[in-house]
């Protein structure tokens, strides 16, 4: 009897301490867990971003932060002390916008879906944005195995860093605009083919979607060696969000956000850089049709921007570009508009 009261004095101490080791965010109306919060320290470095579960780890705060930036659904909906922060559970008001339901515009049977929106994606260095994307595009899916045919952009602009450094060797000043892209959704329309891979699935049933998490990662041992550089612990993150308690298919799909992770340097440098890449997409129209040409499309050019509208004034628009701005000012410049 002693022996088994130890036993679970003993548990109930280490599940404390390591659940002592994160932050969850909630909603304050629903208390759901509250995926995709980004915190942004004071000098606008992307410090954490919650998991499926709401949480963070405590490890990314440091006390010298006068204050936090968190921001959700690309809008900015609190700004905390570290003591406001520093808890087990911080609650949210995570309902600053409405959510915008996705248009259909035809629903007879044909060979193609055509999933048009939004999208932004942009990389940070150690924390610090190095560049970034925005526009409109559409994905063409086949309607039949629900694979991807094509990705097509419209609109979009672009910017980059203003003096980027041109010594290879020095990795952490360096331009990486070649990780600006769009989401894959290789297989957005049938999530049962992640569980045919090697990945870790989570599942969230919210109050108002369901979203499902796929994580996957390489590398975490042993680095690699490539053309005089070193990479090491790859992580990828895919979080797609449908209608709530729906079929997850193509008609139910609501949103895509992924966060890629790596660790990169050259030989000669003592320390790894952290690269983070986000990636997200936000579908408005959804359309069946035979044709799977798309209007307009354009090449998703990283020396200039091609709009002929100022598509991210509308309200809806997920302009992360608006926060950034607020902590860099004139650090990364826009590239020219061709169009």
């Amino acid at each position: 009897m002693k022996k088994s009261y130890l036993l679970n004095f003993l548990f109930i101490i280490f599940f404390s301490i390591f659940n002592a080791q994160s932050i969850s965010f909630v909603s304050e109306k629903t208390g759901q867990p509250l995926p995709k919060v980004v915190v942004f320290g004071n000098d606008g470095n992307i410090l954490a971003t919650s998991d499926i579960d709401g949480k963070i780890e405590k490890s990314t705060l440091s006390q010298d932060q006068e204050k936090f930036q968190l921001v959700y659904d690309n809008i900015s909906i609190a700004t905390l002390s570290f003591n406001e922060i520093n808890k087990d559970v911080v609650k949210l008001n995570d309902r600053v916008k409405e959510i915008e339901a996705v248009v259909i515009k035809n629903n007879k049977p044909a060979k193609y879906v055509l999933v048009k929106g939004n999208f932004n994606a942009y990389l940070t260095v150690n924390g610090k944005l190095n560049c970034y994307v925005d526009g409109i595009a559409t994905y063409v899916f086949d309607n039949k195995t629900k694979k991807l045919k094509s990705t097509n952009v419209q609109q979009y602009r672009v910017f980059r860093l203003e003096n980027p450094s041109t010594d290879r060797k020095k990795t952490g000043l360096l331009d990486y605009n070649a990780f600006l892209d769009l989401p894959k959704l290789p297989n957005v329309g049938n999530i049962e083919e992640y569980k045919n891979k090697k990945a870790t699935i989570k599942e969230l049933k919210g109050n108002t979607k369901d979203e499902i998490e796929i994580s996957g990662s390489a590398l975490q041992e042993k680095e690699m060696a490539l053309f005089g550089y070193r990479l090491y612990d790859i992580k990828s993150l895919i979080n797609h969000s449908y209608e709530k308690d729906s079929k997850k298919d193509l008609r139910d799909f609501l949103e895509s956000n992924e966060i890629g992770y790596i660790k990169f340097k050259h030989k000669s440098e003592p320390d790894y850089n952290q690269l983070i890449s986000y990636k997200n997409f936000y579908p408005t129209e959804l359309d069946f049709s035979d044709d799977n040409d798309v209007e307009g499309k354009v090449k998703l050019n990283k020396d200039n921007s091609n709009y002929s509208s100022n598509y991210w004034q509308d309200a809806s628009f997920p302009n992360m570009q608006a926060i950034f701005s607020s902590f860099f000012k004139e650090y990364l410049k826009e590239k020219e508009n061709k169009k």
